[in-house]
């Protein structure tokens, strides 16, 4: 039994007809495109001549002529192929044997033709010869419809669609916008910080110690050092190392990687965006983020109300601003400031929440935050004033010693950006590791690892620092209005087929 469906090894013959009739089906030289869909669509007359290349969508045969649609990266164009343009003489074997037979749906070709305008006022390229460039040996899942309407074959299965996500862009064209509108936001957000004069900048994927966030790291293997690798959690220390060395500001965009849960908003592998700036605080911070949402929206969509779901949120700024243990108070009426490990535990277990020894303070207070507090932020909203134990790179509020300076932004009910006024005093950042130690102790995974290098660069003297982390890919989605992160990747990670 052939391994090939039938439609499969159909598409296999016609490539052995081909290649007998001496047509390369997967030819070596270039095909030198001079015009685009959207540029014929948009710009140009009728008796233009063009060059155009792309994937053959549908045809309509009849007889000697054949209306078809080509789809190149810009979109769809009609094309119109007719015997006596393409085969002037005797010989009609180009059209009869190779376009009407030999070719399918799904196959990319070139075509040399020049533009008219049908009837019905369809701008149109009359085909004076056409190349085939590239066999398509799988059928394309393109949707029909029956007789009653319904519509079959649709390419519309989550795994299908980002297992085969090259499918997804061919017959499903929308997803493509997503991809484009996130290369903008990219693109928005390096020109925000290039013009306040801050350096892009890399730093290392591969860490001996993994740090700047709380994480369970990906571990490897260096076979030259014979040391034990880490994939980064995060890139902070690497950019405030950066400050230590005298930039002012810094900022990148990291691959990150967390051996952690996949859901709707999390993935192993995501794009981080970082930003340190020298003689900074929390509060220029979020004066800053601010400025950069209503930045973003207002490029791409010329307004700061956008839908998100079925609702309208404001992106003008100022933001609202709450304290995350008022907060908590507001929204599960417990006083939770001042509370040990042991109390946090009995309000947690009253509330229906699960502990149990490995839970510390930090995750306590996070879980009944993110249970009964974070639905409720829908339009833009600062959460500051994050308790120590949960913040072990930011320094203390100069207010009040138990919290430290550190926002997190809501939208939507999900977090978005992190930022903190950073921790620079080199025995206190030394004391929080140590902290972070115990809890690793107790069988906390996700605790952080001493830093030494990171300590010594402190103690060389960082100036006031403030820093942010925003998630590139919850933003995505949250100006796209998308609910799952795998709609904003490429290519999510799968368990493998």
């Amino acid at each position: 039994m052939s391994r090939y469906s039938e439609q499969e090894q159909i598409r296999r013959d016609k490539l052995s007809e081909l290649q007998k009739l001496g047509i390369t089906p997967y030819p070596a030289s270039s095909f030198p495109v001079d015009f685009f869909a959207d540029q014929i669509e948009t710009k140009y007359g009728t008796d233009k001549s063009v060059v155009i290349a792309g994937r053959l969508m549908s045809r309509r045969i009849q007889g000697k002529a054949s209306f078809a649609e080509l789809m190149d990266s810009t979109g769809k164009i009609q094309v119109y192929f007719n015997r006596d343009e393409i085969c002037p003489g005797q010989d009609k074997k180009m059209y009869n044997q190779v376009y009407k037979r030999l070719l399918d749906i799904g196959d990319i070709i070139g075509i040399k033709g020049t533009l008219f305008t049908t009837g019905v006022g369809v701008k149109t390229v009359m085909v004076k010869s056409f190349t085939l460039l590239s066999k398509s040996l799988r059928p394309l899942p393109l949707p029909k419809k029956d007789a009653d309407g319904k519509i079959h074959d649709s390419f519309k299965d989550p795994e299908l669609r980002y297992r085969q996500r090259y499918v997804d862009l061919i017959v499903n064209p929308e997803v493509k916008e997503i991809f484009k509108t996130r290369t903008k936001i990219t693109s928005l957000i390096r020109n925000f910080f290039d013009q306040m004069g801050y350096q892009e900048v890399e730093t290392p994927i591969l860490q001996s110690i993994p740090g700047g966030a709380n994480a369970r790291p990906f571990i490897t293997h260096h076979n030259a050092l014979n040391v034990p690798m880490y994939l980064r959690i995060a890139n902070e220390l690497f950019l405030k190392r950066l400050i230590v060395g005298g930039f002012e500001g810094v900022y990148e965009f990291a691959k990150v990687f967390r051996n952690e849960g996949m859901d709707k908003t999390h993935n192993p592998e995501f794009t981080g965006f970082e930003l340190y700036v020298a003689y900074k605080d929390y509060l220029w911070m979020m004066d800053t983020t601010q400025e950069l949402m209503e930045y973003l929206t207002n490029s791409l969509f010329d307004k700061t109300k956008i839908l998100i779901g079925n609702q309208e949120i404001d992106f003008k700024a100022p933001y609202r601003r709450i304290p995350l243990l008022g907060s908590i108070e507001e929204h599960t009426g417990i006083d939770i400031s001042g509370m040990d490990e042991q109390e946090l535990k009995k309000v947690a277990a009253d509330l229906g929440v699960e502990t149990n020894e490995q839970v510390g303070e930090a995750k306590l207070i996070d879980t009944i935050f993110s249970t009964f507090c974070q639905k409720h932020y829908q339009s833009p909203t600062f959460i500051t004033d994050y308790p120590k134990s949960m913040s072990p790179l930011t320094k203390e509020h100069r207010s009040n010693p138990e919290l430290t300076e550190r926002f997190e932004l809501f939208v939507a009910g999900s977090e978005i950006a992190n930022a903190y006024s950073e921790l620079n005093n080199p025995i206190e950042q030394y004391n929080r590791f140590k902290d972070q130690a115990i809890l690793s102790a107790k069988g906390d995974d996700e605790a952080m690892l001493l830093d030494r290098d990171f300590v010594r660069s402190l103690e060389y003297g960082m100036p006031p620092t403030s820093g942010i982390g925003i998630g590139i890919d919850r933003l995505v989605m949250l100006l796209t209005d998308k609910s799952s992160i795998q709609e904003v990747l490429f290519f999510p990670q799968m368990r493998p087929e």
